[in-house]
């Protein structure tokens, strides 16, 4: 590759980071917000996780999970949470 090809594929990626910097604070402004139910703020706190996923593959270059693997690991923290809420509601 030559040295233009380089700087516009640099200028694209630091474009990418940009959008994804913005949607992220879409996502956690919008985390904030009342009233749209649970459903609405699952699909926010998992766009935020594929977000961040995203960002991490991008700008460091390092492996990250799949999509089914990231999937597979918020279901398994769901799974632990929903245990723990139904476990300290029986406690109270």
């Amino acid at each position: 590759m030559n040295p233009g090809e380089l700087q516009k594929i640099e200028a694209e990626r630091q474009s990418l980071l940009g959008q994804l910097t913005a949607a992220e604070t879409a996502l956690r402004n919008g985390l904030r917000t009342h009233g749209f139910g649970e459903t609405a703020r699952a699909h926010m706190e998992r766009a935020h996780a594929h977000i961040s996923e995203a960002f991490i593959a991008i700008n460091e270059g390092r492996p990250v999970r799949t999509v089914s693997q990231l999937v597979d690991d918020l279901n398994r923290v769901q799974k632990v949470m929903n245990y723990m809420r139904r476990r300290n509601s029986q406690h109270i």
